[in-house]
C-alpha cells in the first residue's frame, strides 16, 4: 500500500503532530511525506520526499498574522501548477493535515483524501467560535485545504468525528516538575518586546523562546532561546507555567503536563481565537494584547491553575480507521468539500 501523508508547515503543530502519525502510518504501507510552508522551527523526524513552498502565512512580529506580506509572499503561479501536476492518483491513500497543494490536487483529480487535522475540528459547527463577524476567516478555513472526510483533533471531544489531542511520544515521557521558572512561546512578538515587558516581573525567571534569537540571550530576569523543540519541551516540562500563542499543540502539551496556562491569540488568526474560546470556557486565562494585561498577567503569576484533561492515547485506532476505510459514513455531515 502507498500512503501519502501531506503537511502543512506553518507553525509547529502539524510537524509536531505529524512525528506521532508517521512511524504508525509505516506500519500499513510504504509512506511518502509532502510538506508544504516555512514557518515552521520544529524538526522533521521523518524523511521528506516533496518539499514545496505552498501557501505560507507570515507571521509578524507585533502580535499577529502579517495579511499583506503573506498574499504577495505567495507563489500562485507555483501553486496551482503543483495543484495541477502532483501525482496523488499514484497513492492509495492520503491523509492531510490542513495541506493546500495536495487537498486541491485531489479535488482537482476526484481523488478521495481524509482529512486529518486541527482545523477540521475548528471548522466544525459544535466546536467553540468567538463572537463576531469571521466571514472571511470562516471561508478562509473550510476551503483552504477541503477534504473529502475530515477528522478533527480539539481541546475535548465536542463531537464524534472530534477526537483529543495526540499527544506524541517524547511528551507523554516527559517528567513534569516545578523548577519555577515559566516558559514563553509567542513567535507573534518579537523577544525583545517580550523582554522589556516581562523583566518588569522581577520575581519571576522566563524561558522565552525566539524564532529570531540564534543564540541564548540573557536580559535580567530573561532567558531567551532559539526555538528548539527538545529545549522547549524539557523547559515546559520543568516550568511553573506556560504563556503561549492560542496555537493548539502547545496548549494541548502544557495541560496534558500539567502546566499553568495563559495564551495570546495571534491577530488576524481566526483559528487562534476558536482555541481560545475553547480555552476560556475551560478556565485558561485569554489576553489579547499582552503589554496591556501586565495586573492579569501578576495575578496570573501568584494564581493556583488547575484543568484537569484527559488525553488518552488513540492515535493507533484513528489511523487504523482511516487505513481500513470503515465506519465513515457518520462523518458525512463532516466532510468538508469545497
Amino acid at each position: 500500500m502507498k500512503i501519502l501523508l501531506a503537511i502543512q508547515a506553518t507553525g509547529n503543530g502539524h510537524i509536531s503532530r505529524a512525528q506521532a502519525v508517521y512511524p504508525i502510518l509505516q506500519k500499513y504501507g510504504e509512506v511518502d511525506v509532502l510538506v508544504s510552508g516555512t514557518q515552521s522551527s520544529v524538526p522533521k523526524a521523518f524523511p521528506v520526499k516533496y518539499q514545496l513552498k505552498g501557501l505560507s502565512f507570515i507571521i509578524g512580529k507585533k502580535g499577529g498574522v502579517d495579511l499583506v506580506r503573506s498574499f504577495f509572499h505567495f507563489d500562485w503561479w507555483q501553486f496551482f501548477k503543483h495543484v495541477f501536476t502532483f501525482p496523488v492518483q499514484e497513492y492509495d491513500i492520503i491523509i492531510n493535515d490542513f495541506e493546500p497543494v495536495v487537498a486541491w490536487a485531489c479535488k482537482w483529480r476526484k481523488k478521495t483524501s481524509y482529512g486529518l487535522s486541527h482545523q477540521a475540528a475548528v471548522a466544525h459547527p459544535s466546536s467553540p467560535k468567538p463572537s463576531g463577524d469571521f466571514a472571511w476567516s470562516k471561508w478562509i478555513l473550510n476551503y483552504y485545504a477541503p477534504s473529502t472526510y475530515a477528522f478533527g483533533f480539539h481541546f475535548k471531544p465536542y463531537d464524534a468525528a472530534i477526537f483529543t489531542p495526540i499527544i506524541r511520544p517524547k511528551v507523554r515521557h516527559l517528567q513534569s516538575v516545578n523548577a519555577g521558572h515559566y516558559t514563553v512561546y509567542l513567535p507573534a512578538y518579537h523577544h525583545q518586546h517580550l523582554a522589556s515587558f516581562l523583566s518588569q516581573f522581577a520575581d519571576v525567571h522566563w524561558h522565552i523562546f525566539s524564532k529570531d534569537a540564534t543564540s541564548n540571550v540573557y536580559f535580567k530576569n530573561v532567558t531567551i532561546y532559539p526555538v528548539g523543540d527538545d529545549a522547549f519541551l524539557l523547559s515546559m516540562a520543568s516550568s511553573n507555567g506556560v504563556l503561549c500563542g492560542a496555537g493548539f499543540e502547545a496548549p494541548a502539551e502544557a495541560l496534558y503536563l500539567k502546566k499553568k496556562l495563559a495564551v495570546v491569540p495571534m491577530k488576524n488568526q481566526y483559528e487562534q481565537y476558536c482555541n481560545a474560546a475553547a480555552l476560556a470556557d475551560m478556565g485558561v486565562p485569554v489576553w489579547f494584547d499582552l503589554f496591556h494585561e501586565k495586573a492579569a498577567l501578576a495575578k496570573w503569576i501568584v494564581s493556583v491553575q488547575t484543568i484537569t484533561v484527559d488525553y488518552p492515547e488513540q492515535t493507533h485506532d484513528i489511523i487504523s480507521l482511516i487505513v481500513s476505510n470503515n465506519k465513515f459514513n457518520y462523518l458525512e455531515p463532516f466532510a468538508l468539500h469545497a
